[in-house]
């Protein structure tokens, strides 16, 4: 399997960069220094399985599938549609994007411990974002995986998508940094600047958190 899927990103990879078998259209150079970045991120731990995951709505969650106590594992990142993965360097794009939401997510305080969401039968949800507690209502809908929470401070819409490991709650990147705000605002926490223009630079994916039982 990590070899296939190596194959077929080395495949759009070389695509992107107008490579045909022949000549390339780009600096050689260029070339294999960007070849070995989607290389490199593809071969290490969950990036591999990443990679089938990656697009919002690619494998169905089901209303069922929702139900239950999630806790926070790390930034989530899915893109919006295959073609924008399909783009070179696609995944290493979304590896990027994971690894600069820690920093501002540290920063913030959110980790395992103080973060989680917990989506019950009945269509409400509680939980606690470093810290803070949340509950209200939600709605889900599996055709298109558009998630709507509704509390008493914030109505927003996201998605819900499965990945390796769980699952993810992702938004756009304003929406995602409006959520964050009402938290630090709550926790007297006010650095959350970076996580909007750092989002700045993703266009087409979707943030949040990677979720897990």
């Amino acid at each position: 399997m990590k070899k296939s899927i190596i194959a077929v990103a080395s495949a759009m990879l070389l695509a992107g960069c107008g490579f045909t078998g022949g000549t390339a259209t780009n600096n050689g150079s260029d070339l294999g220094n960007v070849l070995g970045s989607i290389l490199g991120a593809v071969t290490q731990g969950d990036a591999v399985t990443n990679i089938l995951y990656d697009v919002i709505g690619a494998t169905k969650l089901s209303k069922e599938d929702v139900v239950g106590t999630w806790s926070y594992r790390g930034p989530g990142v899915a893109f919006t549609s295959e073609n924008l993965l399909a783009k070179a360097g696609g995944e290493v794009a979304a590896a990027k994007a994971r690894q600069d939401l820690e920093k501002p997510y540290q920063s913030i305080g959110i980790k395992s411990t103080n973060t989680y969401f917990t989506f019950n039968a009945d269509n409400t949800f509680s939980g606690k974002v470093d810290g803070q507690p949340i509950s209200g209502t939600y709605s889900y809908n599996p055709d298109n995986s558009e998630v709507k929470l509704q509390t008493l401070l914030l109505s927003t819409t996201g998605y819900l998508t499965r990945n390796a490991k769980g699952i993810s709650l992702l938004f756009e990147s304003k929406k995602l940094l409006t959520a964050l705000q009402v938290v630090g605002a709550m926790s007297g926490n006010s650095t959350l600047s970076t996580v909007g223009e750092l989002s700045k630079n993703y266009d087409g994916i979707r943030m949040g958190f990677d979720l897990t039982k």
